[in-house]
């Protein structure tokens, strides 16, 4: 890796950040697609090196947020709690068991298509609420097995889970400046764990599973500094234009991936 690579890397993970960081995404989820095509990072080492970009970026958009107070409250502890085993278990799934780039592709756009496509329809069509029926937010029990299954997802794609969960709880009615700070935190967790755990499998596997720790630091400092951006300007962005760009940008990674994997 090249110090031009690195400072790619950078300028990547700070505008991604500065996107998503808003609406609870750290960006990883479409800074792999950028790894893999323009950065040249092979799979699966991609998996840990995100991982690495989480580890890093995370603390920026949490430092904000917690000074706002948006890291109390139940929801952060029961993502955190559910994604965490699961994302051990992905971490082992991504290394034994779909390791080929060919399926890997698939798992991608079979995970981001309809995340997007989703998303974009929930924020253009919302669903009708009676005013005088009180909203019905998810059970703890329920997003904490949401949670799990999420973090095996996000062992295998790199990605944390709180990426996954922060569209889908949203998309479930929960207003974004409670779910944004809960999947962070989930994703920071999750992504520490994970990055620890591909580690541990890579003395034990052959191939490149270690993270490329000079570009996921690289990546990670940038999004250090756009999560950071990202978490303060959350209350001057359009939410709807946020969501669209998100459901718009994950279909659109998809929509690629799916192509790739055909091809």
């Amino acid at each position: 890796m090249t110090w031009s690579t690195g400072c790619a890397g950078f300028v990547a993970g700070l505008l991604i950040a500065v996107v998503t960081a808003p609406v609870g995404v750290s960006g990883a989820v479409f800074l792999l697609p950028v790894q893999l095509s323009v950065l040249g990072v092979p799979s699966p080492a991609v998996t840990p090196t995100n991982l690495l970009y989480n580890v890093v970026a995370g603390p920026g958009a949490l430092i904000r947020y917690a000074r706002n107070g948006g890291l109390t409250g139940p929801l952060t502890t029961r993502l955190v709690l559910g994604t965490l085993p699961g994302v051990v278990v992905g971490a082992v799934v991504r290394v034994f068991v779909v390791p080929g780039p060919g399926i890997f592709r698939v798992l991608v756009a079979v995970l981001l298509l309809p995340l997007g496509l989703w998303l974009c329809l929930r924020t253009l069509r919302p669903p009708r609420r009676d005013p005088d029926v009180a909203r019905q937010h998810p059970s703890g029990p329920s997003v904490t097995v949401l949670a799990l299954a999420v973090g095996v997802v996000g062992g295998i794609y790199g990605i944390g889970g709180g990426s996954i969960l922060g569209p889908i709880l949203v998309g479930l009615g929960l207003p974004v400046a409670m779910v944004a700070p809960a999947a962070l935190a989930a994703t920071f967790m999750t992504s520490v764990v994970g990055a620890t755990a591909y580690a541990l499998l890579a003395l034990a596997a052959n191939g490149p599973i270690a993270p490329v720790w000079f570009l996921g630091l690289a990546c990670g400092l940038g999004g250090l500094l756009g999560g950071y951006l990202g978490a303060h300007l959350q209350p001057r962005l359009p939410e709807t234009a946020l969501r669209l760009l998100l459901g718009g940008l994950a279909t659109a990674i998809g929509l690629l991936y799916a192509v790739q994997a055909l091809a």
